[in-house]
């Protein structure tokens, strides 16, 4: 059983489907006893990082996820899902995340010509090809909607990078971790690729 997490500040439903769709046996809850017993937890997010952390403890899950993923088992995070797992994010203020990641969450910087939240299609540039992106060909198109980004201290773990203002990790990829920037939900095909290389990795445990 896969749970997505519902700490609500997701579209749990069309992330939930998508996994559905590729064959995935999926439960959406916010009970820490779900995520302590899943095989894997997928956790999305929209939304402001201190926020998240809030809900998180108010909902005793934040301590959960840690444990989950110190026992090596599988994590798959969703934009705020990504974000989440580093040590410090800077959205109205400075907040604490779940310190899993080494490193920091920060802002887009103003820049002529360009929007910010960065919001639409765009290409991945992929530095680890297997597992994540397994049969995803280079500078495929994901959809983002992001106005913060993560800046992982050590570049092992960065899984693609994307251009929108500066070059930025978009995805990560470290042991039992997978993490997006973008949506794959919302990618069509290339995103339903993606979330079934999850899967099936979840499958061979």
């Amino acid at each position: 059983m896969i749970t997505v997490v519902d700490y609500g500040m997701g579209n749990l439903r069309s992330v939930a489907k998508a996994f559905e769709a590729v064959g995935a046996s999926v439960k959406v809850s916010s009970k820490p006893e779900d995520i302590k017993n899943s095989k894997a937890i997928v956790v999305p997010g929209v939304g402001a990082f201190g926020d998240a952390i809030k809900h998180l403890k108010e909902l005793n899950l934040y301590d959960e996820i840690i444990n989950h993923v110190n026992n090596k088992k599988p994590y798959f995070g969703i934009c705020l899902g990504l974000q989440i797992l580093f040590e410090k994010g800077y959205e109205f203020g400075e907040h604490k995340g779940l310190g899993i990641i080494k490193g920091k969450v920060i802002r887009f910087k103003q820049k002529e010509g360009y929007k910010i939240p960065h919001m639409g299609w765009n290409q991945v540039s992929i530095k680890q090809k297997n597992g994540l992106f397994t049969d995803i060909k280079n500078s495929e198109f994901f959809y983002f909607v992001h106005s913060f980004y993560v800046v992982p201290e050590d570049s092992k773990v960065v899984a693609s990078t994307t251009d929108y203002i500066n070059e930025f990790c978009s995805s990560i990829q470290i042991d039992n971790i997978w993490a997006v920037q973008f949506h794959p939900e919302k990618s069509q095909k290339a995103g339903l690729k993606l979330i079934k290389n999850f899967v099936e990795k979840v499958n061979t445990l």
